[in-house]
């Protein structure tokens, strides 16, 4: 008797390497997230502009734009095991780095040390993301991809209570006199220099253990054995694939689309602590929305990965870009707890777009998922430049969040135009799946 049996979603051969590449979704998640309160963290410590302090994202998503290419034909000549290895090696000598940034007091040298690090991330979302698609059957690929997402927010989470615990927690320019005002900004000389060292040097600790943890990693990926399809015999050359993936509406449109996902992403994430801050929350309340929303979005990564069984994923990307927009109106033009409640919600919509995204752009490449994969990792250049244009928007009146008001709500409302039109940009491209290009 004959039954069609859909096929594992992961196979008990492969399950080891499928879950120790799955453990670097989460360590580019850890990332990210003790990444984002840096913005806020620089300003107030080294007394920066909001457009000077977003370059703290700049430097990060622009290292993934600078060596996704790179990643990409290191992957296709060698393995993707190899291109692993180089991330983490990559990753590992960002975070080190911070270590003589902090001893030089320097704000460039911070910024190199973010870019650095994400060379390696750029190699580890370059080669892994497609390697989880290969970990099985191509009809189950995206939903393999989603699960393996999953753990991208559990990294995130841990990321934030660092950030929270470790960094926020104690730095000193944080502190507040008993009417509530600034220590800080009344200091002056040798009383200013000592809070700033002692702050940059908190900054410092956790990125430099983090180091040490990625070089222990990998250690531990070099020497397992990592399953690796042979590459087809008449497989082109790089340039080959690229011209020909390029043809393809579908993938074109998806790198397109993800660069505005992730500039919506860093933009609702990073910006979550200034739009709190107008509301009288200080920066280390204002983690426990940030908490709030990783879990929202994490509860959601799961949900829709469960969800994607029953539910076309053009059309589950389609609806929840929609549901993003209606959020961002309300945070836009809900004064009050109201507007911050709103931007918290748009993460449970924003738990499916990545790897979904991703999934619809790669299916049916074969070996040009490689290359292909490597302008999706590129897209991600949209969370280093859409931050600078929030700044950009936070300064118009002054350094502070409410110095004019737009359409009847201070600019830090109204800077969360961005995103919305972000998440219409994602809504079409999940019309387009749905109607035009027929992916499942």
């Amino acid at each position: 008797m004959k039954t069609d049996q859909k096929p594992p979603v992961v196979s008990k051969k492969i399950l080891l390497p499928f879950i120790l590449i799955t453990s670097l979704f989460a360590l580019w998640g850890f990332a990210n997230d003790i990444t984002n309160p840096m913005v806020s963290a620089f300003k107030k410590i080294l007394e920066l502009s909001n457009t000077q302090a977003s370059w703290v994202q700049a430097a990060f998503y622009g290292g993934y734009f600078t060596m996704a290419l790179p990643a990409a034909y290191v992957a296709k000549k060698y393995s993707y095991k190899t291109g692993i290895l180089v991330g983490l090696a990559l990753y590992a000598t960002g975070a080190l780095l911070f270590y003589p940034a902090a001893a030089m007091e320097n704000y460039m040298f911070f910024l190199v040390a973010l870019y650095v690090l994400t060379f390696g991330l750029a190699f580890l979302e370059t080669t892994s993301n497609p390697f989880i698609l290969d970990m099985g059957a191509e009809e189950t690929a995206t939903q393999r991809l989603n699960l393996a997402q999953s753990f991208n927010p559990i990294g995130a989470l841990t990321g934030l209570f660092v950030a929270q615990t470790f960094i926020l927690a104690a730095l000193r320019s944080d502190d507040l006199d008993v009417n509530g005002n600034p220590i800080y900004e009344t200091l002056t000389g040798a009383a200013k220099a000592s809070v700033k060292t002692s702050d940059l040097q908190v900054i410092r600790n956790p990125y430099v253990a983090l180091g040490l943890f990625v070089i222990f990693m990998m250690v531990l990926i070099a020497l397992v054995k990592m399953p690796e399809k042979k590459e087809d015999e008449n497989a082109t050359d790089m340039f080959s694939s690229i011209k020909r993936i390029f043809k393809k509406e579908r993938f074109v449109g998806g790198v397109l689309t993800q660069m505005f996902y992730v500039g919506a992403q860093i933009m609702c994430w990073t910006y979550i602590y200034q739009y709190a801050e107008n509301l009288g929350i200080d920066n280390r309340e204002a983690v426990n929305y940030a908490y709030a929303a990783l879990i929202i979005f994490l509860l959601g990564r799961f949900l829709c990965t469960y969800l994607l069984k029953f539910i076309n994923s053009g059309k589950l990307l389609m609806l929840l870009s929609i549901l993003a927009v209606i959020f961002c109106l309300g945070t836009i033009f809900i004064q009050g707890m109201g507007g911050l409640y709103s931007l918290v919600l748009v993460s449970f919509c924003m738990s499916l777009m990545f790897p979904t995204i991703y999934g619809i752009a790669l299916t049916g490449l074969g070996d040009d998922a490689k290359p292909a994969s490597a302008f999706l990792v590129m897209a991600i250049v949209g969370g280093a430049f859409m931050p600078v244009l929030q700044g950009m928007i936070l300064d118009m009146g002054g350094s502070a969040y409410n110095d004019i008001t737009i359409l009847g709500v201070p600019e830090v409302n109204f800077s969360f135009i961005l995103p919305l039109v972000c998440f219409l940009v994602v809504a079409i491209y999940g019309y387009r799946t749905l109607k035009a290009y027929k992916v499942g």
